[in-house]
């Protein structure tokens, strides 16, 4: 049952490219960043855990992945069956644990077989695959992380907090007397130093950035409506009636 919806998804997908006017236009470029705002949501669904949200922003996603690729298929470059078979041959090449007969001691050493995996299949260096385009602090801790799983890594957590602070120093340094690419590289060392740590704590600091923007929405719309509640403007106010606002909301809102 779940192989012929599958296929009767495709099937749906492709002739939306042959009779629909819009999606006839589409091109993999012209739908890329839509790709990524549906990642997005789909993340932002687990975050709420809301399981009936996430279903729906599933099926955006995979619509976006049959939909590349039955725009690839029009020029000859691969079809759906070449995409599955991909990632099926993927998956049992770098799980021998699973599909073989290595044996590994936990799941450290299973991410280190990967990596080593990953290299023996041709990649030019350890980091090549880490995308570009990720979010600064994702792209920081994956980069970490691969380094880390060969042994390039701290020993000691009191060690990462040591460079932390040493990075501030630094970056304090920087804006007394450096110019502005000198203090924006320092800034960016102190991420990096944190993000390292983060690392140590067993933290993704991309998820941890995510929830604390999310919980400063929240606070400070209690303050933009305590404000506003009142006949006011947010203009109107002060710091010291919106800080008041502010304490408030700790006990208010998560």
């Amino acid at each position: 049952m779940t192989k012929s919806k599958f296929n009767e998804f495709v099937r749906i997908v492709k002739r939306l490219r042959k009779e629909c006017p819009w999606d006839k236009e589409q091109t993999n470029d012209s739908i890329k960043a839509a790709t990524i705002e549906e990642a997005y949501e789909v993340v932002e669904a687990i975050d709420n855990k809301d399981y009936d949200e996430l279903r729906k922003e599933l099926g955006d996603l995979l619509l976006h992945v049959v939909f590349h690729t039955v725009i690839a298929e029009e020029s000859n470059h691969f079809n759906i069956d070449d995409v599955i078979y991909s990632i099926q041959e993927k998956l049992i090449r770098r799980h021998p644990h699973v599909f073989g007969d290595v044996k590994v001691s936990g799941a450290d050493e299973v991410k280190k077989n990967w990596e080593e995996i990953k290299l023996s299949e041709g990649r030019g260096n350890l980091l090549d695959g880490v995308p570009e385009l990720l979010p600064g602090l994702q792209r920081a801790h994956r980069l970490q992380e691969k380094v880390a799983k060969v042994g390039f890594d701290w020993e000691k957590k009191e060690d990462v907090w040591r460079k932390v602070i040493e990075e501030i120093e630094e970056m304090h340094r920087a804006e007394k007397d450096g110019s502005h690419d000198e203090i924006e590289s320092e800034i960016g060392d102190v991420f990096f130093a944190l993000v390292n740590y983060a690392r140590f704590l067993g933290v993704n600091p991309e998820n941890a950035l995510r929830k604390t923007n999310k919980k400063f929405i929240k606070r400070f719309g209690y303050v933009e409506k305590k404000i506003t509640g009142s006949g006011r403007k947010l203009s109107e106010s002060n710091l010291e009636e919106m800080d008041k606002y502010w304490e408030e909301s700790k006990d208010i809102v998560d």
